[in-house]
């Protein structure tokens, strides 16, 4: 972005403007000639105006952060079909079933985890193995909240062989499909289930421990971030500062 594009993003602030379309953020109108009538642009449909990786809903991206999608339903099925036939990275050729992600589109909390386990590559849902039902544990008996009320994704749609960590071409390679997500239900938190979905959010190698105890943003969303379930099945200490950070994502959900 240059100056005299940062220029009109201040001044469309500075005069109270909280969401532009992208053309217009990205591209000043022209100057009209001296003594011409300026010319009156057509105009432009939203989702051409945001281009091909428009949001259905016509949701615009804002100066200060994601704006919630009035309907989106139909981008988080686009994002789902999208992962069933992806074959950008090499997990396409080891997968079972490629794992897009469920839950209510208009959820207030997204979780974000790693990748699938084998459980979940079996299936095809997110968070249905042991560390999945540790994970419905801290949705119903400590948020008191249904599965169902949450919607639980991860950085990467399919399984690292071996669940080992996930490549970084491999996390780029489905970095569109986990951001669509995101804006498409614009929750009021995020919870970054581990390090490698933390990391990807925050675009960081800070530790998990360094982070923890913070309020994060990712595109303006708050990011808590905490252990990955699986490690609390390993590390069952961890649960009580586990704890503390769902209580801070718990505070967050109630903000308007």
């Amino acid at each position: 972005m240059d100056g005299q594009e940062m220029r009109l993003l201040r001044s469309l602030a500075a005069a109270g403007v909280r969401y532009v379309p992208r053309a217009v953020a990205a591209t000043p109108a022209p100057r009209p000639a001296e003594g011409a009538t300026p010319a009156v642009p057509a105009a432009t449909p939203p989702a051409a105006a945001a281009g091909p990786r428009a949001i259905a809903g016509a949701v615009q991206p804002s100066l200060f952060g994601a704006r919630k999608a009035a309907e989106p339903e139909p981008e988080l099925a686009a994002v789902a079909e999208g992962v069933l036939r992806c074959v950008a990275c090499g997990l396409a050729k080891t997968r079972t079933k490629a794992v897009p992600g469920e839950g209510n589109p208009h959820a207030h909390v997204v979780f974000v985890g790693e990748g699938p386990g084998a459980d979940e590559d079996r299936t095809g849902r997110p968070f249905v193995g042991r560390a999945g039902q540790l994970l419905d544990d801290i949705i119903t008996k400590g948020m008191k909240l249904r599965r169902e009320d949450v919607y639980i994704c991860n950085v990467v749609k399919c399984r690292p062989p071996g669940n080992r960590v996930p490549a970084p071409d491999e996390v780029a390679a489905c970095a569109d499909w986990l951001d669509r997500q995101l804006l498409a239900i614009a929750p009021r938190v995020i919870c970054a289930l581990g390090s490698t979905a933390a990391r990807r959010l925050l675009d960081t190698e800070r530790s998990l421990g360094a982070l923890r105890g913070a309020t994060h943003r990712w595109r303006g969303l708050p990011v808590v971030v905490t252990y990955h379930p699986a490690y609390l099945l390993r590390n069952p200490a961890a649960k009580t500062p586990t704890w503390v950070d769902i209580q801070r994502v718990i505070e967050l959900m109630k903000d308007p």
